[in-house]
């Protein structure tokens, strides 16, 4: 092989820094999560274990029945514990293009709630 073509290859290989890395890609990813849900996790599993604090809220989750309503925050309070394991396993298994795609669908349904909020609330 010419020194050229051993060249490209050394340059191929060394583009590709994340070979084999994914898994660690994946649990930095799960642990960023992690830190921004932090505080909604807390508040979710406060709710869920503190019955009384239903009279915080007007509207559906007052007028729900008390098992209703721990149920629901202990559901919330589930999947919130369960996002980071979910993000770190989606980065760490999907292709660049297939996070592309999930990030973008991601990003359009915050921005959609987040209008869908200022029109209906305020």
């Amino acid at each position: 092989m010419s020194s050229k073509g051993s060249q490209r290859v050394a340059h191929e290989e060394a583009m590709d820094i994340t070979e084999g890395k994914s898994g660690l890609w994946g649990a930095l990813a799960g642990l960023i999560v992690f830190a921004l849900i932090a505080v909604p996790l807390s508040a979710a599993f406060a709710f869920a274990t503190h019955p009384h604090s239903q009279q915080l809220f007007a509207g559906r989750l007052s007028d729900a029945t008390a098992g209703g309503y721990q149920t629901f925050w202990w559901l919330v309070t589930i999947f919130l514990f369960l996002l980071p394991f979910l993000v770190g396993y989606g980065v760490a298994k999907l292709s660049v293009k297939s996070l592309v795609i999930v990030g973008a669908v991601v990003a359009l349904f915050v921005i959609a709630i987040m209008i869908l909020g200022q029109v209906f609330v305020f």
